[in-house]
């Protein structure tokens, strides 16, 4: 091939291409060759632009020289489809280590990563993104060493992409949640990657892959990874690096700090760090405090506080589960009066909804004006007037439960307390105001 290597064995394929053992006639070495020969549906325009993204990726894998890194020797073009010809590491995968023997110790983890790291971040700092960090692309020498190898879809920062329409470039179960929704690739989605890959590492399975790829880039972008039952002092470096916010994402100096104290015995294997301190989370569902009143309104004139379910507990506050937004606090009188005003005001509830005259909330269906983003309202709000309650010294109209007698047909309409005031003053004697009115 290219008139200098002569191809020897395959060592692994995949949908992409083949990668062979190769000997350099020129250099006398061994080297490893990569054939990408694409998807195969690729034809004309879009074969063209496959090999000039290729070509220009290698060229940008070749910027780097880092031990952590697998170099990039050369590139060249032959049976129409483009070849990379790469350092040749003595090695196993990540990924066939852990189908081997089985989930790795915390601190076997530890260093891993911190070797990962350091390989990701000389990369960042000359502008590239490797968009493809997973088990598979990560080699274990003979040594022990980690080394970031397949540099193959990497896309330099600068560079304007030229991939085919509503392409995802790389593989879902590792992919961050900021590209699955669509964004273009960043610094913080390869540290999501290296995060996936530290998590299947340590516990032995994937936190994100599901029977399909549609499925498996939605349990990215909506699902949590699940609990870390292996990681120990390894669970809050994860944790922080599978944040779904980049913004909120465990940066790589950060990241490398926590790494090296475990790896160095400054933190017990199995115990558990403090999670990295990070920017506080907007107010999702998940942290809003459940609430059932509805969003006040400008133009809306103003009104008496609503009456609350008596089943909520008295100790519940603002913020927890289950809890009211306080509203103006009542005026306490002692007096008979008020409480016989209190007793008619629970009436009027009852009456209400028997009539089916007052608007409730419920959690399954919120009305207009409900708070946004706040789910499972666990307290029913109801308004009892609109205006504030009579003076002491007014008279206060009575209330018959539903079933009074004087509610049956035939029966004389009672007299309203405007019309007759002594009439107003017989209390609970059963002439006062109907429920239908």
């Amino acid at each position: 091939m290219a008139g200098r290597y002569r191809l020897i064995e395959p060592l692994g394929s995949g949908g992409m291409g083949t990668v062979w053992r190769a000997a350099d006639r020129v250099l006398g070495r061994e080297v490893a060759v990569k054939e990408l020969r694409g998807p195969a549906e690729l034809a004309g325009p879009e074969r063209e632009a496959f090999t000039l993204r290729t070509v220009r990726e290698a060229r940008a894998a070749g910027r780097l020289n880092h031990p952590g890194v697998v170099a990039v020797y050369d590139i060249f073009e032959d049976c129409g489809h483009p070849w990379i010809v790469m350092q040749l590491v003595r090695s196993c995968t990540l990924g066939s280590l852990v189908h081997d023997e089985g989930p790795l110790p915390p601190r076997r983890v530890a260093e891993i990563g911190v070797q990962l790291l350091a390989g990701l971040q000389a990369a960042h700092a000359a502008g590239v993104l490797h968009r493809d960090v997973k088990p598979d692309n990560v080699l274990i020498t003979d040594e022990g060493r980690a080394v970031l190898t397949d540099f193959g879809i990497a896309t330099l920062e600068d560079d304007s992409p030229v991939t085919r329409t509503g392409t995802l470039v790389g593989t879902p179960a590792f992919i961050a949640p900021e590209r699955a929704s669509g964004g273009s690739a960043q610094r913080a989605s390869d540290l999501w990657s290296l995060g996936v890959t530290m998590f299947l590492a340590v516990e032995g399975r994937s936190p994100f892959q599901r029977g399909n790829a549609l499925a498996t880039l939605a349990a990215v972008v909506y699902d949590h990874h699940g609990p870390l039952l292996r990681a120990g002092a390894l669970a809050p470096v994860i944790d922080g690096l599978l944040a779904k916010d980049p913004a909120r994402r465990l940066g790589g100096a950060e990241a490398e700090s926590c790494l090296r104290a475990i790896v160095e015995g400054a933190l017990p294997e199995h115990a558990s760090v403090p999670t990295v301190p990070r920017p506080a989370a907007p107010p999702s569902a998940q942290t809003l405090p459940v609430v059932s009143v509805p969003a006040q309104r400008p133009s809306a004139p103003p009104s008496a506080p609503p009456f609350v379910s008596p089943s909520v507990s008295p100790q519940a506050r603002p913020g927890t589960p289950g809890a009211t937004v306080p509203g103006p606090a009542l005026p306490v009188r002692r007096s008979r009066r008020w409480n016989l005003a209190a007793a008619t005001g629970a009436l009027v509830v009852l009456v209400g909804l028997a009539a089916g005259g007052m608007a409730y909330l419920t959690a399954g269906r919120p009305p207009g004006g409900t708070v946004p983003g706040v789910s499972t309202p666990t307290v029913t709000v109801f308004r009892i007037r609109s205006t504030p309650p009579a003076p002491e010294d007014e008279s206060r109209p009575a209330v018959r439960p539903p079933g009074d007698p004087a509610d049956e047909p035939g029966r004389q309409r009672p007299t309203r307390p405007h019309e007759k005031k002594d009439k107003a003053e017989r209390g609970n004697s059963g002439k006062g105001l109907g429920a239908g009115e």
